[in-house]
């Protein structure tokens, strides 16, 4: 089973993804976790990369491509994998497309997590971090038995930059801007299936395995 997962930050998608990995076996598969995992085993394409990423500069659509066809090439995927996030545009979604074909494989669900502005907005921006251990907590969901102090270490928590709410507000936007299209890719292949990813995190993932026919 070859998925994609969408949804805004904050929607639950790495959550999700590790729940089809420990229920099904389906690898999740990140695009900047698979860049950098390239550049540290100093892979061709990891080489190619590395100076682009150390500049800060975007990595070409078919750098990132040939990167993902590594990785899909690997045992573990054999039986399946969850792409968490790319394609990001349309011009990846049919290179991603034309590669699978080169592998005699396709797309076969693309699940979208809907979720409303307001709840990203109140789970991204009420996040609490701690610099030393990378504990993650939350003001009202999950806050430190002491206020804004970590309760392992005693750290004090830290707010994120890009966890502001000016700053959660602007990437939603971008995000659903530059991700209708892809889902309109999708949605005209007959494969896109809209997950409420409200609700608590079992409800949700019975949703998705409701839509994936695997109760």
């Amino acid at each position: 089973m070859d998925l994609i997962l969408f949804g805004p930050p904050g929607a639950g998608k790495g959550t999700q993804a590790q729940r089809l990995f420990a229920a099904y076996g389906t690898p999740q598969i990140s695009t900047g976790d698979i860049l950098r995992q390239a550049v540290k085993a100093g892979t061709p394409l990891g080489l190619q990369a590395r100076p682009l990423m150390e500049t800060g500069k975007l990595v070409p659509d078919g750098l990132v491509i040939g990167i993902v066809q590594e990785r899909l090439q690997r045992p573990d995927c054999r039986e399946g994998f969850v792409l968490d996030g790319f394609p990001r545009t349309v011009a990846q979604a049919e290179a991603l497309d034309a590669m699978l074909a080169t592998l005699g494989r396709r797309i076969d669900h693309v699940l979208s997590l809907e979720v409303p502005l307001e709840t990203v907005v109140q789970r991204l921006s009420g996040r609490r971090s701690c610099p030393k251990d990378g504990r993650v907590y939350h003001v009202t969901e999950a806050s430190p038995r002491s206020p804004g102090v970590c309760d392992v270490c005693g750290t004090a928590l830290t707010h994120r930059p890009d966890d502001q709410e000016d700053v959660v507000r602007a990437r939603q936007v971008t995000y659903r801007r530059d991700t209708e299209p892809v889902k309109a890719f999708y949605g005209r292949r007959g494969i896109l299936r809209v997950v409420d990813g409200t609700g608590t995190l079992d409800e949700v993932f019975g949703r998705i395995q409701s839509v994936l026919g695997r109760r």
